[in-house]
């Protein structure tokens, strides 16, 4: 009898093929009020230097250079900062995006005032390699914002339904653990001097829970690959439970689909 174990490097290149498929630009729509909260929580200075990670569309950064931050973005996948870009380009912004790995920063140790990430971070595959790289490239008394799904909120709920069909790698951690005080101090340990974290939601609204579930299939690259993975005949099942997860967080009352999206803002001062 023989195990395998799947390396973080493994994971990474999974998670990369996971985050390049469906249209994730569709589905950043979504997170735009969770980033502009993010960025008002750390609320950075005009002047001061700013590095966002796993920048995807580039929401965190590009509000950050509309308060005069002198800022950085970066993501493993080429698509979404070329689509960043662009968006930096038709607002008249000055914004270095790179194609980079969260995990292996291409800058100085300590090189910002402000490192961010607003659903990102927590998607990558070496949990505490990531942390230890946003402590080192951040200033002596900079901070270190984050915004993340909580495992109980309702993409937690999601991510868990995902896995029920289609069962992550062995060895990958949940991502939702960056959604966690605990975690997050343990991640920092004392290279942090204080870890503020501030429960929010943002409500989210769509035609119907059907329709809610047919465009996170047609789009969002964890439920896409989940549902090309178990095929036709797994298909409708996994729909099925998207449908009801949805339905069972429903507040609407008018005939839509309305769900509040539970995350946890944490901000941490480097020592």
């Amino acid at each position: 009898m023989s195990t395998t174990t799947t390396t973080f490097e493994e994971i990474k290149a999974k998670q990369r093929a996971t985050w390049g498929s469906g249209d994730y630009a569709k589905i950043a729509w979504v997170t735009v009020p969770v980033a502009e909260t993010l960025v008002t929580t750390v609320d950075p200075r005009p002047g001061a230097t700013v590095l966002d990670v796993a920048t995807g569309t580039g929401h965190v950064a590009l509000a950050a250079a509309r308060r005069f931050a002198v800022v950085a973005g970066i993501d493993y996948v080429p698509e979404l900062i070329a689509h960043a870009e662009r968006r930096a380009e038709s607002e008249g912004l000055t914004i270095d995006f790179r194609t980079a790995d969260a995990e292996d920063l291409p800058f100085a140790d300590g090189s910002f005032d402000y490192v961010t990430s607003a659903i990102g971070v927590m998607f990558t595959a070496d949990h505490q390699k990531a942390a230890d790289e946003l402590v080192r490239v951040t200033k002596q008394g900079g901070r270190i914002g984050l915004a993340s799904w909580t495992p109980t909120g309702f993409i937690g709920q999601l991510l868990k339904t995902v896995g029920k069909h289609a069962a992550p790698p062995p060895g990958a951690l949940p991502p939702t653990r960056w959604g966690t005080e605990e975690v997050l101090r343990e991640l920092y340990g004392d290279r942090v001097s204080s870890v503020e974290t501030t429960v929010a939601t943002v409500t989210q609204r769509f035609a119907s829970a059907e329709h809610f579930a047919d465009f996170f299939i047609t789009y969002y690259g964890p439920t896409y690959k989940a549902a090309e993975r178990v095929g036709e005949d797994g298909r409708e099942a996994f729909r099925a439970d998207l449908i009801e997860l949805a339905n069972s967080s429903n507040h609407a009352t008018d005939g839509t689909l309305a769900c509040d999206w539970e995350y946890l803002i944490a901000v941490a001062t480097k020592a």
